[in-house]
Order: C-alpha cells, then sequence, then structure tokens
C-alpha cells in the first residue's frame, strides 16, 4: 500500500500577509466557515472536494485548513495524488487564531 506523505505547515511558517501564489482553501462545513474563515479564502467542504475540485485557481499552492487540521490533512493528501501543490495547516483555525491571524 502506497502512503502518501501529508505536506504540513505550522501557522508560524505562513508568510503574513499570504502571497498571491497562495490560495487557502477551507474544508469545515457551512455553519463552521459562517462562524469565520480566513479572509479570500475558498470555501468547498471535505466531502464535496471531489465534485468541486476545479473550483482551485490554477498554477497557485494550495493552503488547507479546517477545524484543527484532521480534514485538511485528507484535502491535502488528496489534492497531492492529484498532482497539486498542497499543503495542510496544523492545528487548523484554532491555530490561527492562536496565532492572532485575522479571520473574517
Amino acid at each position: 500500500m502506497n502512503e502518501i506523505s501529508i505536506p504540513t505547515v505550522q501557522v508560524e511558517g505562513v508568510p503574513e500577509p499570504l502571497p498571491e501564489s497562495v490560495v487557502v482553501l477551507d474544508v469545515r462545513e457551512e455553519n463552521e466557515w459562517q462562524g469565520g474563515h480566513v479572509d479570500g479564502a475558498v470555501h468547498i467542504p471535505l466531502g464535496e472536494l471531489p465534485a468541486r475540485i476545479d473550483e482551485l485557481p490554477d498554477g497557485k499552492q494550495v493552503l488547507a485548513i479546517c477545524h484543527v487540521g484532521g480534514r485538511s490533512a485528507q484535502a491535502t493528501g488528496y489534492l497531492v495524488q492529484r498532482g497539486y501543490d498542497a499543503v495542510n495547516l496544523d492545528g487548523g483555525m484554532i491555530a490561527w487564531q492562536r496565532a492572532g491571524r485575522p479571520v473574517v
């Protein structure tokens, strides 16, 4: 069985402001999204990602985020297997907010 390595970054390793070459993919559910998200993020719940993958912009690195990092790790693995340059945000929105990063 081929186990894929999940590229992961700590929030401290994410440039601020985010470069134009990075898109944030929020894979949380609608109610979580409504509670606050990264400005400019693309919202595609994890269960909808296979059907909506074409909504991700071409040629950008994908920074996947969820509540604590589990679902975004799954999304990152899925994207990497399909040739995307994707990375999981360790700690998710909890780490993002604890680091004082902006949420809308």
